[in-house]
């Protein structure tokens, strides 16, 4: 006799907002598209609901009460790699900017279409599908004091471990594959996101950079690890040692 396996739902949407019209339209939309759904109207109540049930994405409102979607993203971020789909009404390149920088996935400003924010999170989430390391390439690579063992998603500045995401990455080991040859941005976005994601821009990679720049304590001005190529991209710096296998 088969055992009875029960069936694993996946994990529900967060969608955060303090306006309960934005909430149900948002939900009705998504749930249309069968994603399961739960909501929060204040900053609050949104990341005790991500401690209580990690979500499998959250679309955030920035200006909430109690806490601001700021501190949401911090506190998402400090526990792993949800992505997040920012929504605003300030609409902006400097506030997208602002929005990738804190850490978000996405930014969608208001007012916005149902129908584009479901495509977006249909985007997204085949992204994230994409992005999970099953079967990572069983290397590793040196620079400096950098060392990066991909298959086992371990990154190490002179010693120190260093937790990057999926995508930062992804990122990292295009530079360093590459050993010094100039990557585009657009040769960068098609290395983490895949090639022909038309909803990422070219200068998201910019923002992408900076963060993963600030982890491992690269200064741009003096740079140890990536170099940018005014007008071109980016290289990595110094001989880059490909170890192999990893051991």
């Amino acid at each position: 006799m088969i055992p009875f396996m029960p069936r694993v739902e996946p994990a529900p949407i967060l969608v955060v907002d303090d306006d309960p019209k934005i909430v149900a339209l948002v939900k009705a939309y998504l749930e249309r598209e069968r994603y399961r759904v739960i909501t929060a109207g204040d900053g609050r109540a949104a990341i005790r609901a991500i401690e209580e049930t990690p979500p499998r994405l959250v679309v955030l409102d920035l200006m909430l009460p109690e806490v601001d979607g700021l501190a949401v993203i911090r506190r998402t971020r400090a526990m792993g790699d949800v992505p997040i789909l920012v929504l605003s009404a300030r609409g902006s390149t400097g506030d997208r900017v602002e929005g990738l920088t804190l850490g978000a996935d996405d930014y969608l400003p208001k007012p916005f279409s149902p129908a584009e924010l479901v495509a977006r999170v249909r985007t997204i989430l085949r992204r994230v599908e994409r992005e999970s390391p099953d079967q990572p390439p069983d290397v590793r690579y040196r620079s400096g004091d950098l060392d990066v063992d991909v298959a086992r998603f371990e990154v190490r500045v002179g010693g120190r471990e260093v937790s990057l995401s999926v995508l930062e990455l992804r990122l990292l080991t295009a530079l360093l594959a590459a050993d010094g040859r100039i990557l585009s941005r657009d040769q960068l976005l098609d290395a983490i996101h895949g090639v022909g994601e038309a909803e990422v821009t070219d200068r998201s990679i910019d923002v992408y950079v900076k963060r993963l720049r600030e982890k491992l304590g690269d200064d741009p001005a003096t740079p140890r690890y990536i170099a940018t190529v005014r007008g071109a991209g980016y290289r990595s710096v110094g001989p880059v040692e490909l170890v192999g296998p990893a051991t």
